[in-house]
């Protein structure tokens, strides 16, 4: 979303993303709480939501492909093997600015949903087996200041009205 060095808007904004899922007829919950910029924080606010909650990781690789990880929040992920498993190069968390231009998002507000300011599909997104097979999900409506649930079928009917392939991953069984 880079047009002669300057950023741009993104296409969605939080209040327009839950419209167009609604639109879509796909069933959310969403719950407004203070800010969470990091796994760990806001465990009250989780407590309060039945489901898989989610880290996700903005990624860049040394060939200059983006990544997108999402994962149950506790899972982890070993970013030295992970080239291997995902068929990237090297790679480093994208910059704030790089974020932005391809989510629309803030650092803390990294989320699956963001993939919908990515109509070019630029973003590689990665999905991690525990929340494939989890019946609820919950990520940030682009803002770290609420928390969307979806079933994981309507979560799935999302990612293909993107256009894009559901790339699952066994994060759990690689640290094993």
């Amino acid at each position: 979303m880079r047009y002669g060095g300057c950023m741009t808007e993104p296409l969605y904004t939080p209040e327009k993303l839950l419209k167009a899922l609604d639109d879509l007829g796909l069933k959310t919950s969403t719950l407004w709480h203070e800010a969470v910029f990091r796994v760990g924080e806001g465990d009250e606010i989780k407590a309060a939501l039945p489901g898989a909650h989610t880290k996700n990781l903005f990624l860049k690789d040394d060939k200059g492909q983006l990544w997108l990880i999402s994962a149950e929040q506790t899972t982890q992920i070993q970013l030295k093997t992970l080239p291997k498993t995902i068929g990237s190069g090297r790679l480093s968390f994208g910059s704030e600015e790089r974020l932005y231009n391809a989510l629309g998002v803030r650092p803390g507000s990294v989320t699956a949903l963001g993939l919908v300011n990515d109509p070019d599909l630029r973003v590689r997104f990665i999905l991690d087996k525990t929340l494939f097979d989890a019946d609820i999900v919950n990520f940030h409506p682009l803002t770290n200041t609420a928390t969307t649930a979806l079933s994981q079928a309507d979560f799935r009917r999302f990612v293909e009205w993107l256009g894009r392939e559901l790339v699952v991953v066994d994060f759990a069984q690689l640290s094993a």
